[in-house]
């Protein structure tokens, strides 16, 4: 009556429960009158761009569309990080080089900051970005998440980070199969093992290649606290899901906005 009386074309089916009732039959007879049925879960992905990770069951995974490795779109994303990557560095060569001069004159150190991080499968590979921070920063506190407001960020590391140009050196990584274009962050192997724990679905990740921007990276940006990685894990398997050239050709769209609106953390 519902339907009919307000001429409804999409019915949302979001139940709490097993238990609940569930009108089999009404809905059937509204989707063969051509009425859209949805879950309530693909409604929520659709309209957020994220899974509901609160209730995500292993059964989702696995039966769900999705999550497909097609030889194809891996070796053409393949093609595209390595070409991006070597033009990338070609370009960024003077860019990188007045940067490093600036960070320099600044504060004294190597230019270059080199970090380990957890790669594809669990493997360990060193990461490099240019210096944001000042000089043995990490020797003061141990290893902890940065923070936008972080007070150990120099003059020049600010402007760094607004225009994401301390991930360049990234490329490097990328052009030796290590990292790709796009992907889930890279975490810090201090870092793993808690967040593991505390998201049992977090090393699911691992099952990619890890990028230098990725659908989480443009959609929550920097976390500091291990509560706001459950939505960045969110984004992350949304991305593991729906992942394409398509999309990855949208998010690489969006950081180059990032960069040249200076709209970084």
């Amino acid at each position: 009556k519902i339907v009919d009386d307000f001429k409804i074309d999409r019915i949302i089916v979001a139940s709490k429960g097993r238990d609940d009732y569930f009108p089999a039959e009404e809905l059937l007879n509204q989707k063969l009158q051509g009425v859209t049925v949805e879950s309530g879960i693909s409604f929520y992905e659709r309209i957020s761009g994220r899974v509901y990770i609160r209730d995500l069951r292993p059964s989702y995974l696995i039966f769900s569309d999705g999550f497909r490795l097609n030889r194809i779109s891996l070796i053409e994303k393949r093609v595209i990080d390595i070409l991006v990557s070597a033009v990338g560095l070609l370009l960024a060569a003077v860019p990188l080089g007045l940067c490093a001069i600036a960070i320099r004159l600044e504060t004294p150190g190597s230019p270059i900051f080199s970090q380990q991080r957890v790669g594809r499968g669990g493997k360990l590979f060193w990461i490099r970005k240019l210096r944001s921070m000042r000089n043995g920063a990490e020797e003061e506190c141990g290893p902890v998440w940065s923070r936008s407001d972080d007070e150990r960020v120099t003059r020049v590391g600010k402007f760094l980070r607004k225009t994401r140009l301390d991930e360049l050196p990234q490329l490097w990584n990328v052009l030796k199969g290590e990292m790709s274009l796009v992907g889930p962050r890279p975490e810090r192997p201090e870092f793993v093992e808690s967040l593991s724990i505390r998201y049992p679905y977090f090393a699911l990740r691992a099952s990619l290649k890890p990028g230098i921007t990725g659908w989480a990276q443009i959609q929550r940006g920097y976390v500091n606290e291990i509560e706001g990685f459950e939505e960045k894990l969110a984004f992350d398997i949304y991305y593991m899901k729906y992942r394409s050239t398509v999309m990855d050709l949208l998010i690489l769209w969006k950081t180059a906005k990032t960069m040249l609106l200076m709209s970084g953390v």
